[in-house]
């Protein structure tokens, strides 16, 4: 499916404001729904969604098709009887501009485990029809369940062996054995898979669709490498010989070392992709766009022996382009697919992409090389894209603005015809909007005109997922000059939903 001249925002849930540490699929959402139609935007960006876990990156989940349980809006769970007001009066959050993870943890999941005792009776029919039409749900419910019972050590860690390698009798065991707590997180991605569709019927009543994030990789301790091993590339004892990264570049010198274990395209192909299919069928319920990350991987993707300590030392893998690609597509006729094609690309992933018929990505922070060769500059850039100022990956522009060298700035001061009473930011605002590329997205960071601290990740480094929305930074002021923009530029949304 195609995507018609249109623009939107990226932010993630976990950026909203919230009285409780996070943001959520609460109130907040809502009014940034009717904020996103007030300023005629098409599209949310939102990243993914899942279950954080090492580094609280969503990048490395617990689960391909789980909800981050965090999300999961307290306020909506009193008005449904399953918390109480006094409930939340214990929540003390000191810095209402940052996540603090290490809280969120310690006292977000005893909330939910009472919202469960409260509702385990009155849901369990519809709890049960939700695990039916979910197949991954007891795995995943099971695999948490695990964690929990054996200190939230990884999988591989796990002193019983024969549940480490899913062994029927000892998956009977502990089926029986935590059955509690297996209910217990199937009760809660009820309760996230309820709350989120919600508000994205809601979004979608406005005329806005929801772009998610589909990570070409996945953490080492997932449900799904527990329950799938023969899809990855491991060894006799279940651990990886290679595993992912890039290459040095301009977001780091040493490379980035993932860590994630490689897929084994050879059995995946031997199965038609079966578990890819599965895959994007379950977050085709979540969103009406997906960006692939790393789309580059499909071609050829960077192995790193599992012993290293940086990426400096893997090499170049073919992957299964074009006929994993064609499969993807047949099965989702319908779904928006958008490739993140940025890093270090040859002729081999162009070329992929072009037969794909999927937008690639467009970043003017990339594109100010003074000899205007670069493919990120509005000059070079094509209708079948999505143009960017920036992504969740770098320093919004009013931070590049501070750091870039000299030179560049100043080639963008002249190509853009920057200047200092519109703001910079909106100077590559406006040329994001009037680029040829069929969309524009620009972080809520670069509208405001924030720089370096309100960065989202930082690519290589920990500390990061932490940024928030203040309840303030939203107006009609600020809704108003982004429509404008966005009429000037014909990226308005279409006359049927914008009534």
């Amino acid at each position: 499916m195609s995507i018609k001249r249109s623009a939107g925002i990226l932010l993630p849930i976990s950026s909203l404001p919230s009285n409780y540490g996070i943001g959520t699929l609460g109130k907040k959402a809502y009014e940034f729904v009717d904020f996103l139609k007030e300023a005629k935007q098409s599209y949310w960006q939102v990243l993914p969604i899942g279950p954080t876990s090492y580094g609280d990156s969503p990048y490395q989940s617990f689960s391909s098709f789980a909800g981050n349980p965090y999300f999961i809006d307290l306020d909506l769970l009193v008005k449904d009887r399953l918390l109480s007001k006094d409930d939340l009066k214990h929540i003390k959050v000191k810095n209402m501009k940052k996540i603090d993870y290490g809280y969120l943890y310690e006292n977000r999941y005893p909330l939910l485990y009472k919202a469960y005792l409260k509702g385990k009776k009155r849901y369990r029919n519809k709890v049960n029809e939700f695990e039916r039409n979910n197949k991954w749900l007891f795995d995943y419910a099971l695999f948490m369940a695990l964690k929990k019972y054996f200190n939230n050590k990884s999988w591989l860690e796990w002193p019983d062996e024969d549940i480490r390698k899913r062994d029927p009798k000892a998956m009977n065991k502990y089926s029986n054995l935590l059955k509690d707590d297996i209910e217990f997180y199937e009760f809660i991605q009820y309760l996230f898979y309820v709350q989120y569709h919600e508000l994205k019927e809601y979004a979608n009543k406005k005329g806005i669709k929801i772009i998610g994030d589909l990570p070409i990789y996945i953490a080492m301790d997932s449900c799904e490498i527990w329950k799938d091993p023969r899809e990855f590339q491991l060894d006799e004892d279940l651990k990886p010989t290679l595993v992912a990264g890039v290459p040095p570049d301009y977001f780091s010198k040493e490379g980035q070392l993932w860590g994630n274990p490689l897929y084994n395209w050879e059995y995946m192909k031997s199965n038609g992709y079966r578990w890819w299919i599965e895959r994007i069928d379950g977050i085709s319920k979540y969103f009406d766009a997906i960006r692939i990350d790393h789309f580059r991987g499909f071609q050829e993707y960077w192995a790193v022996p599992a012993y290293e300590k940086t990426a400096k030392n893997g090499h170049w893998v073919f992957g299964p382009s074009i006929d994993f690609v064609s499969v993807i597509k047949n099965w989702f006729p319908h779904l928006q697919f958008i490739a993140e094609d940025l890093g270090i690309i040859s002729e081999d992933v162009t070329r992929l992409l072009e037969a794909s018929g999927f937008p690639g990505m467009r970043v003017l922070q990339f594109g100010m090389t003074p000899d205007g060769s670069s493919y990120h500059c509005p000059h070079n850039h094509i209708e079948n894209s999505v143009c960017y100022v920036s992504t969740h990956d770098n320093v919004p522009i009013m931070g590049w603005v501070k750091s870039v060298k000299k030179k560049d700035l100043n080639y963008a001061i002249r190509y853009y015809g920057l200047n200092e009473e519109e703001g910079y930011n909106y100077g590559f605002i406006r040329a994001g909007m009037a680029s040829v590329a069929d969309l524009f997205i620009c972080q809520i960071q670069d509208y405001l005109g924030l720089d370096e601290k309100a960065t989202i990740n930082n690519p290589g480094t920990l500390g990061n997922w932490t940024w928030r929305l203040t309840d303030k930074q939203l107006n009609k002021s600020l809704a108003k000059k982004i429509a404008q923009l966005t009429y000037g530029a014909n990226r308005t949304i279409s006359l049927e939903t914008d009534k």
